[in-house]
């Protein structure tokens, strides 16, 4: 085993930089530690993990801002240990010796993320079942099938504010913008929606100098939505809270809201853009999606692996002195879940260009008690919202070269800045109806026989009523519930003979025009 921190608050002689001065850019800090900020950790995170595990293996010690020091574990069954037992890393941030000595000061950049709260994720043992509990319970009164239709409707109205112009940036435009709507719709709160409120979330999370302000404003929205939950009921989520059995305060409502309304909004956020970066750089996934060969849900499965949403989770505390991936760990020492690291662990994943479909042993949602319980309706989100963009634009395409695609980085993810890309402008479409390519068949001078459109599920089973002689079937994509069949057009098949007191030169004309004569 290795010795643990040759650095520790403190220790260091001679002045430690700002934050702010140049000499952090430089990614190695006191004791030769590597930063796990700054410009090298941004602009190449994967870079990093791989001269940590060739300096270190599975467990490397790290510098967070400021330099204050961690552990970031890179090997997926040393990650797999660390979040599956409790007794010896906690999620209680107050066993975190940098904060019983003042090495960490109550503005740090990382604040909102490691402050402890009387949440579950902070939460071990008994309270974290109580308070765990309430939020599964809650999770399962979603109806998925509402949260697919309300993916469906807003999806369409966000490609309806730019399907006129030819061209949109699909991160601020629609990936920022989705899960927001659909999250504010699901808390009880769809009057909060707004660019403040978007703005707010992902700022939250990005070490800033504002991220403490941010996260002000939406606990702000938050305390007011429980206040008033209290007064009057809904059928929502905060409702489901508030009158659960395990009795929260508003206190322990407001801020499990805001973990939920955080955590979903990112993770689903940073999903539906990296599924459609790959979408429309990668020629063999374009292909593979367009042609049948990959359904969007395994599209989002494999994305999960390559470019999971979040890269580290901050993070663990050490209960006691322990022993982790040959590494000494310290009661108190900080850990931080390697997510990103450990889905291309060689031992995992010796061939990071194998197909990954059906295999959800990803840690793309942590592991463990603390496993993100939201995770199907992140999945949901994605699954529904890029369908939906790509069946209004199939003809997207990528505006920039690949090459002038930027990222900005975080202890917790790495986020695309822009995806610019260009498509022929369509009409605004009715957003309360299921996305269609928008596309007519043109009219034709032959008699057609198909059916009529149909926006609404079929009775299951029963036979397709015959469509009148002169319509023109527009092939529209139905969101239906799960579970019921849907009528096959008669585009692509013979239409059904007609009686025999059909006139025969009719019918004749009718089989010309199928057979292309």
């Amino acid at each position: 085993m290795t010795t643990p921190f040759h650095y520790e608050p403190g220790a260091a002689r001679g002045p430690v930089p700002p934050p702010e001065c140049p000499a952090h850019g430089l990614g190695i800090g006191p004791g030769g530690l590597r930063r796990f900020y700054g410009p090298e950790a941004e602009r190449d995170p994967h870079g990093l993990y791989d001269k940590l595990r060739a300096e270190h293996g599975t467990v490397a010690p790290v510098l967070l801002h400021g330099d204050v020091p961690a552990w970031l574990v890179l090997g997926h069954s040393e990650n797999l240990h660390l979040t599956r037992t409790p007794s010896q890393f906690s999620r209680d941030s107050r066993r975190w010796r940098a904060l019983q000595d003042g090495s960490v000061a109550p503005d740090h950049p990382l604040a909102p993320i490691f402050t402890w709260q009387p949440i579950c994720v902070f939460a071990d043992g008994a309270t974290h079942e109580r308070q765990r509990g309430a939020v599964t319970d809650s999770m399962a009164r979603i109806d998925t099938r509402g949260v697919r239709r309300h993916v469906n409707r807003y999806s369409n109205r966000l490609v309806n504010e730019f399907c006129q112009e030819g061209r949109v940036d699909l991160v601020s435009q629609f990936a920022e913008r989705l899960p927001m709507m659909v999250m504010c719709a699901i808390l009880g709160m769809p009057e909060e929606y707004n660019d403040r409120m978007v703005q707010a979330a992902r700022d939250m999370t990005r070490g800033t100098a504002t991220a403490v302000a941010s996260n002000s404003y939406v606990l702000q929205a938050l305390t007011r939505l429980v206040q008033r939950r209290r007064r009057e009921p809904a059928d929502d989520f905060a409702t489901w809270l508030v009158e659960h059995p395990a009795r929260m305060n508003d206190q322990e409502v407001s801020e499990h809201l805001r973990l939920i309304l955080i955590a979903s909004y990112e993770a689903t956020a940073n999903l539906i853009a990296n599924v459609l970066r790959m979408v429309l750089t990668d020629p063999r996934f374009r292909a593979r999606l367009s042609g049948g060969h990959m359904t969007v849900p395994e599209a989002v499965e494999q994305t999960l692996w390559d470019e999971p949403p979040f890269t580290a989770v901050f993070g663990r505390w050490a209960v006691g002195d322990t022993e982790l991936g040959g590494k000494q760990i310290k009661a108190g020492d900080a850990l931080i879940v390697g997510i990103a690291p450990a889905n291309t662990d060689p031992l995992v994943r010796p061939d990071l260009t194998a197909d990954m479909a059906g295999n959800r042993a990803h840690l793309a949602f942590s592991g463990g008690p603390h496993e993100c319980p939201g995770q199907d309706i992140g999945r949901a989100i994605a699954d529904v919202g890029v369908d939906a963009l790509l069946m209004r634009l199939p003809d997207l395409e990528l505006a920039v070269e690949e090459s002038e695609l930027s990222w900005i980085g975080n202890i917790m993810g790495r986020h695309l800045v822009e995806l610019p890309a260009d498509f022929a402008a369509r009409v605004p479409q009715d957003d309360k109806e299921p996305p269609s390519m928008g596309r007519p068949n043109p009219p034709r001078q032959d008699w057609e026989v198909q059916s009529a459109v149909r926006h609404t599920a079929p009775t299951p089973g029963r036979a397709p009523a015959a469509a009148p002689l002169g319509t023109t079937a527009t092939a529209t994509a139905v969101d239906e519930p799960e579970g019921t069949a849907s009528v096959p057009s008669t585009v692509g098949r013979m239409p059904q003979q007609r009686g025999e007191s059909a006139p025969a030169r009719l019918w004749r004309a009718v089989s010309r025009w199928w057979s292309g004569n």
